[in-house]
């Protein structure tokens, strides 16, 4: 077993295993990513640079479905982030600066249930409730779900953060003659906001890129760019569709970079 401190790059092997498993993880992303920007239609044949592809997203015969595609995801996933965050930060601090109360761990596993629950199997659930209850399928059924599944990746960022805060805070600020909203919004609050903004960032990543759930609950007429891609793909693959790839995984590691310079300025505080 390696002591603290130790320097694993020493044991035998570690430096292959870590070089494939990375060759596994990058690899299809460096390739996607390069033939984006290929000048061939062809997605085997390479035939030199050019960011014709992009231009085709904005410009091109389907740019008009992809736009109104993305539009739909992007307002999707903000607004999903906005109320997931909300009502995980509600409940992270109902769970933890709550006290003890009768079904405190009851909440966490429902909390944290969706994370380990199969994904096709939340999607098929959710489906069948909104038929139950004559939900018709569309944009509103698709912004319901992904706030749903969305409360739990909020949650951990924002708990994780929380249980990292003395209450000696709150109780000082309480001592002081503060509400407790008071002492909420003006001492908790602005020592939470990292983790509150890692847990919007989490939970708008898992929207944008939703596809089992939003390909079961969304209606007829209504994509998104997951959905929207899977459409196109089933057509064949074309070089437009890896500069829509490519852009998204721009995004993301955007969102992620954003989410670590934040935790690394909060270090430093």
């Amino acid at each position: 077993m390696a002591q603290a401190g130790e320097d694993i790059k020493k044991y035998p092997g570690f430096m292959g295993i870590t070089i494939f498993c990375l060759l596994i993880l990058y690899a299809p992303l460096i390739v996607v990513m390069v033939y984006s920007f290929n000048e061939s239609k062809s997605i085997t044949e390479w035939q030199g640079l050019s960011l014709k592809w992009y231009v085709d997203v904005f410009v091109g015969p389907e740019s008009a479905k992809f736009k109104e595609a993305a539009l739909n995801s992007f307002s999707i996933a903000i607004t999903a982030a906005i109320a997931a965050t909300i009502i995980a930060t509600s409940a992270a601090t109902g769970m933890l600066r709550g006290g003890a109360f009768k079904g405190r761990g009851l909440s966490f596993a429902l909390i944290n249930l969706p994370l380990i629950v199969p994904e096709i199997v939340t999607a098929v659930a959710t489906l069948i409730f909104f038929s139950a209850i004559g939900f018709e399928r569309g944009y509103l059924t698709i912004l319901v779900a992904h706030i749903a599944f969305c409360i739990p990746f909020a949650y951990m960022p924002i708990a994780a953060r929380m249980q990292g805060i003395e209450d000696t805070y709150e109780q000082a600020a309480l001592d002081l003659y503060a509400t407790k909203a008071q002492a909420f919004k003006r001492v908790l609050l602005p020592l939470l906001m990292p983790g509150v903004i890692s847990g919007f960032i989490l939970a708008f990543i898992i929207s944008l890129d939703d596809f089992i759930i939003t390909n079961f609950v969304k209606g007829a007429g209504i994509e998104t760019l997951p959905t929207a891609i899977f459409g196109a793909v089933k057509q064949g693959i074309k070089p437009n569709i890896m500069a829509i790839s490519t852009m998204l995984l721009g995004v993301s590691i955007v969102m992620v970079t954003v989410s670590y310079f934040v935790g690394k300025s909060d270090q430093k505080k």
